[in-house]
């Protein structure tokens, strides 16, 4: 049985993307293998608006806290495999909260066999996008958005998210993945699409929403990579799309229209040194969020764009040193003020020290400036604290 096949639960995939190979616990369960594994973290952020008073928090990072069950099995020649997990919030707002938001990312079932390919069915990060996340430094760290930053309070914090891409999401999809073809491979799926979202950036912009997600259609998304190795260098080229209907735009006048989307990526590594590079660029898709601050005030779509750049080196000592920029931008659509402008632009440094096996200790800064027609606000924020994956 071709183990870890198309099925690696949130923990393990996000631990593989940051160069870290730590296995779960595996238990033999009859013709099952079943997998347990999570992700626990807390970090200590200090943050100083401009114009606001600071602020320090303590709270999950990038990575919520992860409990996650995987179960793999062959049957009737095909490779079957499941994950549920949970992830328990890690910031208070008061004493009666009893913790931060409670949230179920995946709930899945694939399968498949290596000779064809795959199907995947049920709820899991989403297709467009998902490489940019992965190969974000900061997927260990904070990033972006540490509660406390300009009232933020969510169950993670933003890593790159809405500077530097646009967030993958957790989404219901029925998905196919080829075959690995000598480092090749594709995954196409149709989502659950989405309503013009009332997240940070539609309240910072405004602009017109909708309600009835994609109407009589799916949203569609796909991607193509490539994994190469030739000797010492190894790396990843990858590039994805997304495409969806917007029904019920709530603008007079206003009918459908269509969000759309595409990026391209890639990241080498080479005798401790590791380079990765993304762009995307969209209509209709907004910023941050997904389909967030999508359209103006009229109901017409905003074009938007944005990429970072990363750089790593790890040291003798196996500590990760690393400086990232990504900048986000969000245009005026027809009907928006002429002076519409919506940028956000991020520089990260950090060190993340594998302490143990299982343990990753990390020193973040990160310097967040959002430009808002013409109005300039910086956010410094240093983040302390650690990581755990089993």
């Amino acid at each position: 049985m071709a183990r870890g096949y198309n099925r690696l639960p949130l923990a393990a995939a996000l631990l593989a993307a940051a160069s870290s190979a730590n296995a779960g616990i595996s238990i033999p369960a009859g013709d099952w293998t079943l997998d347990i594994g999570g992700v626990v973290n807390a970090f200590y952020n200090s943050s100083k608006v401009s114009g606001q008073t600071s602020a320090s928090t303590i709270g999950t990072g990038l990575l919520p806290n992860v409990l996650s069950v995987s179960g793999t099995t062959r049957q009737n020649d095909l490779d079957v495999a499941f994950t549920i997990s949970i992830q328990p919030g890690g910031y208070t707002k008061n004493s009666l909260s009893g913790g931060g938001s409670q949230e179920n990312r995946q709930a899945f079932f694939t399968f498949g066999d290596k000779s064809w390919g795959s199907f995947k069915l049920g709820k899991d990060i989403g297709i467009f996008a998902q490489d940019a996340i992965l190969n974000d430094m900061t997927l260990l760290g904070v990033g972006a958005g540490a509660p406390g930053q300009l009232g933020t309070a969510g169950a993670t914090t933003l890593g790159g998210i809405g500077a530097g891409y646009l967030y993958a999401d957790w989404k219901e999809q029925i998905a196919y993945t080829t075959p690995n073809m000598n480092g090749f491979s594709a995954t196409v799926g149709i989502t659950q699409p989405y309503n013009v979202q009332t997240g940070a950036a539609q309240a910072a912009v405004g602009g017109s929403t909708s309600n009835k997600m994609g109407g009589s259609e799916p949203a569609f998304e796909g991607k193509v990579s490539y994994d190469f190795a030739a000797d010492a260098v190894k790396g990843k080229v990858w590039a994805s799309g997304f495409s969806q209907k917007i029904s019920g735009v709530a603008a007079a006048g206003a009918t459908d229209t269509r969000a759309t989307a595409g990026d391209i990526g890639a990241t080498v590594s080479a005798a401790g040194f590791g380079v990765t590079a993304y762009y995307y660029a969209g209509s209709g898709v907004g910023t941050t969020g997904m389909l967030d601050g999508a359209l103006g005030l009229n109901g017409s779509t905003r074009d938007s764009d944005g990429g970072y750049v990363q750089a790593t080196y790890v040291l003798p000592t196996a500590t990760k040193l690393g400086v990232a920029y990504g900048v986000s931008n969000l245009d005026r659509a027809a009907g928006d003020a002429a002076t519409f402008a919506y940028t956000n632009k991020r520089w990260t440094a950090g060190a993340y020290h594998p302490l143990t096996k299982h343990v990753n200790l990390v020193a973040e800064y990160n310097n967040i400036k959002t430009t808002l027609t013409g109005t300039e606000t910086n956010t410094n924020t240093v983040s302390l604290g650690g990581i755990l994956f089993f």
